[in-house]
This record gives structure tokens, sequence and C-alpha cells, in this order.
């Protein structure tokens, strides 16, 4: 800033903000948590080098960047944002699977309301019963199979919680 207030870099590290401080634009000094956790993360001297790198158009996004990753990294030392992600793919997955076997839920109940006839006895008009069967058989397969592959994905995430 060098006017009034020194940025939140310069207030953490005790020293006396320059008009040019490169830090000054990106952690301003009414939010010091901000710099706090990048510096404790990263260091000072090392943000200080990656945004001296950065053109100056690109340097508050790799800011926003920073921050969360050194959030990220405080929750979870070891695996950070990867964690996080792997923790999200996760949960997609599963849905995915639980996506399924309603599917295959629903296919069984439209076959109970639906009059089943002998391929021998099917006319053209019957191929959509004919295809509703067939994908029937392989939602079931899926679904009974998808137990097992639910419970082998049973594991404790990244955050302490049990994952189901």
């Amino acid at each position: 800033m060098g006017g009034n207030s020194p940025c939140a870099s310069c207030k953490l590290l005790r020293r006396r903000c320059a008009k040019d401080c490169i830090f000054s634009p990106y952690f301003p000094s009414d939010d010091p948590h901000k710099f706090a956790i990048v510096h404790k993360v990263f260091g000072a001297s090392n943000v200080s080098k990656m945004l001296q790198e950065l053109p100056v158009h690109q340097r508050a996004d790799a800011v926003c960047s920073l921050v969360y990753e050194a959030n990220a990294r405080v929750r979870d030392p070891v695996y950070g944002c990867v964690g996080a992600i792997s923790y999200l793919q996760n949960q997609v997955s599963q849905l995915q699977m639980q996506l399924a076997v309603a599917q295959a839920e629903i296919l069984c109940i439209q076959m109970q309301h639906e009059p089943v006839m002998p391929t021998s006895q099917m006319g053209p008009d019957d191929d959509k019963s004919f295809h509703l069967q067939n994908s029937l058989s392989q939602y079931l397969n899926y679904g009974s199979s998808s137990n097992a592959i639910h419970d082998s994905l049973k594991r404790e995430s990244i955050f302490g919680d049990m994952i189901s």
C-alpha cells in the first residue's frame, strides 16, 4: 500500500509496506487471515517469487488458488485439494450406482404393470416390450452386483466421516 495502512503481509512480517509492495493488491490489511494461511503453507518468499513470475493480469487468480490450496493443506496436510477432489469423485461414483439401481427398480415396476407375451406371439409393435425385458435383466444383474461394489467402496473419507 505504501500509504497509511500496511498490507496484511507487511503487517504480519512486521516490515514497512513499500509503495511497490507485490502483496498489497492481493492481501489487504482488512483480511489478515488470508495472507497468514498462505504464508504458513508456502512461505512469503515463495509466494513473492511466484507472483513476480506471473503477468499482472494473472496474479489475482493465482492468489485465489494459493489461498484455496493453503486452506485445503491446513485441513488435509497430505493430500490438500487432491483429497477433496478424490472424495467428491467417490461421491459421484456412489450416486451413479444408486441411480442405476433406481433405474432398475423403475424398469421392474414397469414390467410388473405391462403384460408379458411369449416372443413367438410378438408383433412388430411389441419391440418395446422385448427391449424392456432385455434392459431389465441387464439392470437387475448390475443392481445385484452393485452391493458388492458398494461395500468395497466403503472407506473413511478425508474429512473423517464414513463414506457409504
